[in-house]
């Protein structure tokens, strides 16, 4: 049977770091085709190269048995080629049938919406979805709008359906129904493609299963002959030497999270009864696959949002989990936030001013009528020395213009400089070198030496396991499983998977 796509030899970098190695992959017609990885694995990279998002570095990309060259979405699009992606492609202010009309354009729009309404009303009823045309998106659920986001591909008379972890934001009974229709889908011939990392969903609605580790395809294969041990040990590879360093000796609890609960505005529970306790001189590492409230349960701690429920105990003043940003830093908690632009930096400030603003308040540079900007600078210029960020000309220049690991080593420097006793750390090596990560990793280690209590977050199984002295897995918002170092890397990963 001819593939109705086959991607070969697919190489893809971004700044010099590699997403994609030599990645390949290939779905027929009629099947669902499992795309099976942790996270950073390259899955989503690989099938944005497919649909026409990314251009590859190198390598083939065939459908129907032709190599062809995708100069954008359109000519993917033209090829037969739709995806559905994990954050929804959809003007919420405009009706479902101006959402289609949108990414299937007609000569008119007064004939071509009279003709997607048609269009719609088939798939809705081939698919026993409940959709009506004219109803807006921003009044739909998240289950109705993914609905959506497939019938516009399908409309545009996709042949090859790429559905990048689509039960992420969906219940069980949701997830359950989609994965139903997506197989009924493939039974009448399109090619099917499930981008996921759960293994129940690989093993029940899968007819075949590919693999990816590192931005490397590792193996084909078919789910239901392979047990679940197999498929993790595939996913996550084998445990690696952990770093040396000196035992945890168990100090005092210095950070208690007792049943924290946090739900967003659309109504989502991302935090669940979240519970956990980090001594004095631990590292408790969080592990899990994105989107489980690992975000959520960062921005509790640090102060960014404010849970529905549950409390946050420090050893000295006390629940905290409705206490202002100023009150944690007064409290020693270091935060290290995954987006440094968003939550740690101020990119158009000068370089001593990031550096700085940890210390205003406590009055280390005068008052706020009189600020001392020497001391600043001279502050400013022994730190990026102590902390080795380069590509400073001045510590006057925007914190914009420094790369992706030297803002980090900025964050860092201002964050360890007061001898925090409590370091948050999400995903603090993500997008950095070799050279920055051994940085960050050695300054989080001497923290844990002096007796900090660190909480580090991480999608990066090999950050987890190699820097933790605990870890918890956290799935559904909650924690599911702990480990003592060392942890056993498949064990972690069947709690990951298992709980998925």
């Amino acid at each position: 049977m001819t593939s109705a796509l086959q991607l070969e030899g697919i190489r893809k970098s971004f700044d010099g770091v590699p997403a994609l190695d030599g990645a390949s992959f290939e779905s027929r017609p009629g099947e669902v085709h499992a795309l099976l990885g942790e996270n950073g694995a390259g899955k989503s990279s690989l099938m944005n190269v497919a649909a026409g998002l990314y251009a590859p570095d190198a390598g083939s990309i065939i459908i129907d048995g032709t190599a062809v060259a995708l100069s954008g979405p359109a000519a993917a699009h033209q090829h037969g080629i739709g995806m559905v992606h994990q954050h929804f492609k959809l003007v919420k202010p405009f009706t479902v049938a101006e959402n289609v009309l949108l990414a299937n354009p007609r000569p008119h729009f007064s004939s071509g919406i009279k003709d997607v309404r048609a269009a719609i009303a088939r798939q809705v009823e081939a698919l026993k979805f409940s959709i009506d045309p004219d109803r807006r998106i921003d009044t739909m659920t998240v289950a109705e709008q993914q609905q959506v986001e497939i019938v516009k591909v399908l409309v545009g008379g996709a042949k090859i359906l790429i559905l990048d972890e689509p039960t992420a934001v969906l219940t069980d009974a949701e997830a359950t129904g989609l994965l139903e229709i997506v197989q009924r889908l493939a039974r009448c011939g399109t090619a099917v493609v499930l981008v996921t990392h759960k293994l129940h969903e690989v093993k029940r609605y899968a007819d075949r299963v590919t693999i990816m580790r590192g931005g490397r395809t590792v193996a084909t294969l078919d789910p239901r002959q392979s047990s679940a041990e197999e498929l993790t040990e595939l996913t996550v590879g084998r445990t690696s030497a952990l770093t040396e360093r000196t035992p945890h000796q168990g100090g005092p609890t210095r950070l208690n999270v007792g049943a924290l609960t946090y739900t967003r505005g659309d109504g989502r529970t991302m935090l669940n009864n979240t519970s956990f306790f980090v001594r004095a001189g631990e590292i408790y590492g969080v592990a899990g696959v994105s989107g489980n409230g690992q975000a959520e349960l960062a921005e509790a701690l640090i102060g960014a949002i404010e849970p529905s429920s549950g409390e946050i105990w420090l050893d000295g003043p006390g629940d905290i989990s409705r206490a202002g940003r100023n009150k944690r830093r007064e409290a020693a908690i270091a935060a290290i936030p995954a987006d440094r632009y968003a939550y740690a930096l101020a990119g158009n400030l000068p370089i001593s001013d990031n550096l700085a603003v940890a210390q205003i308040r406590s009055g280390r540079y005068g008052n706020m009528m009189r600020i001392n900007r020497a001391a600043m600078r001279r502050d400013a210029v022994a730190a990026v020395k102590d902390y080795d960020v380069q590509g400073v000309r001045s510590v006057s220049q925007k914190a914009s213009l420094l790369s992706g690991g030297n803002a980090q080593k900025l964050v860092i420097a201002r964050e360890f400089g007061r001898e925090p006793e409590v370091v948050v750390a999400h995903s603090p090596s993500r997008g950095l070198d070799v050279r920055a990560c051994a940085a960050v990793h050695q300054r989080l280690i001497a923290a844990r030496e002096r007796g900090a209590a660190i909480v580090l977050i991480s999608e990066d199984l090999d950050e987890i396991l190699n820097l933790s002295d605990r870890i918890g897995v956290m799935t559904r918002g909650r924690i599911v499983a702990e480990f003592e170092r060392p942890a056993d890397r498949q064990a972690i990963g069947r709690a990951m998977v298992d709980h998925a």
